[in-house]
């Protein structure tokens, strides 16, 4: 059944529990929201902008953010995950009327975003610019749907505009959490398999917010970060990458400088990045980029999906053919979805210290269930982890029942 909202604006009741289609009247850029799942009627999943997003894309988003919000549920916790959903907008990102777009998308759907859905950055998006457009509508939070279930809302809300001023060497904690939470999880990965930490190698697709962060505390945990792809290129030296001076270089794009690299630094065309001799790949960059035809390229033996949906389901099943393991997104890039959480809810204070080891505790616990439950039942890692939130989502409804 398809219900018109408002012009060039539809919602359809599908297979997810709400989706919406609308269509930009000045520019035709054709935008998307998918509500997978409510809890205590709200659900949480960000906004992306990219060209050629599509709805199949946003919907399978909007299921991973289930996925990911049942993961960490504790009954003790002050932190009740919620629905999963994401929203999506078929733009450049580099369009310079891409604000334009963005204002209106979120005028079209203000009031789900009122109720429902709480949203955060996204691919191509950055939270200053989603805060600053909803300031000029006079729109309030982009989590403000989530505030009638703060038991103190003024309190939560001075937690984290606290916790979003805490620098770490340079680099906001907000934009560092989800980075955290992928690099944890391939340490845990590494213990799990009997690899060594230091001197283990790691290529890094990606360099915004998440792919930088991994970056940087993979790096500390002793790693050898080999291989740093960005839409310029791929930059290489098999001794270890200078983390931080590139993280200096970057822009807001996760474009590293080229003129900052060290001497032995070496430049290839983008599409090697799979290729580089590694122990672990870590796509953070975009959806759909390993696939049936390039699989075979990859040098890796374990892959940390730090993007949403990076590898494509086939090529998957023929990566682990080949005996090459895979963390599946929805577990390994979950950190800044819990973090903007435990935050408001209380589960931990404005601190970076603490915020560092509740993603770390919470994270370890998360991967070594999954590869307990893969070496015990002889299934992949995805399948562990599918496991694991049935039981998570059974658990949160027996608890929180849908009315």
């Amino acid at each position: 059944m398809l219900v018109a909202v408002e012009e060039k604006t539809q919602v359809a009741v599908l297979p997810s529990l709400l989706e919406v289609t609308w269509t930009d009247p000045v520019t035709g850029c054709k935008g998307f929201l998918v509500i997978d799942r409510l809890v205590r009627g709200v659900c949480s999943g960000g906004l992306r902008m990219r060209k050629g997003c599509t709805l199949e894309e946003v919907r399978g988003l909007a299921r991973g953010m289930t996925l990911k919000e049942s993961l960490h549920y504790r009954p003790n916790s002050h932190y009740v995950p919620l629905g999963g959903a994401k929203g999506g907008i078929d733009c450049d990102p580099h369009d310079p009327n891409k604000r334009g777009v963005l204002k209106r998308y979120l005028q079209a759907i203000s009031a789900l975003l009122k109720e429902h859905w709480t949203m955060g950055e996204d691919l191509g998006l950055q939270q200053k610019l989603i805060d600053e457009v909803l300031a000029e509508l006079d729109m309030g939070s982009s989590v403000q749907a989530v505030y009638p279930l703060l038991e103190n809302r003024k309190e939560a809300i001075a937690r984290l505009d606290k916790a979003f001023t805490i620098d770490v060497d340079g680099i906001g904690l907000d934009e560092l959490v989800g980075g955290l939470g992928v690099a944890e999880s391939v340490l845990t990965a590494l213990d799990e398999l009997g690899r060594p930490h230091a001197g283990s190698k790691v290529v890094v697709q990606g360099f915004g917010s998440m792919g930088g962060a991994t970056a940087r505390y993979l790096a500390r945990a002793g790693m050898l970060v080999v291989g740093i792809a960005d839409a310029n290129g791929v930059i290489v030296n098999q001794n270890g990458l200078d983390v931080e001076t590139m993280l200096q270089s970057r822009d807001s794009f996760g474009e590293i400088d080229r003129s900052r690299l060290q001497p032995d630094d070496l430049q290839l065309p983008r599409e090697q990045w799979l290729a580089i001799e590694t122990d672990v790949l870590v796509p953070a960059a975009i959806s759909y980029c390993i696939t049936t035809e390039n699989q075979h390229e990859v040098a890796a033996q374990l892959i940390v999906e730090a993007a949403n949906m990076p590898v494509l389901k086939e090529a998957e099943e023929l990566l682990t053919a080949r005996g090459i393991q895979v963390v599946p997104d929805f577990v390994s890039n979950s950190g800044t979805n819990a973090w903007w959480w435990w935050m408001l809810f209380g589960d931990i204070d404005s601190d970076a210290a603490q915020s560092e080891d509740k993603i770390r505790t919470e994270m370890r616990r998360i991967v070594t269930d999954m590869f307990n439950r893969s070496r015990k039942e002889g299934i992949t890692l995805r399948k562990a982890a599918l496991a694991f939130t049935s039981d998570q989502l059974r658990a949160i409804d027996a608890a929180y029942p849908q009315p």
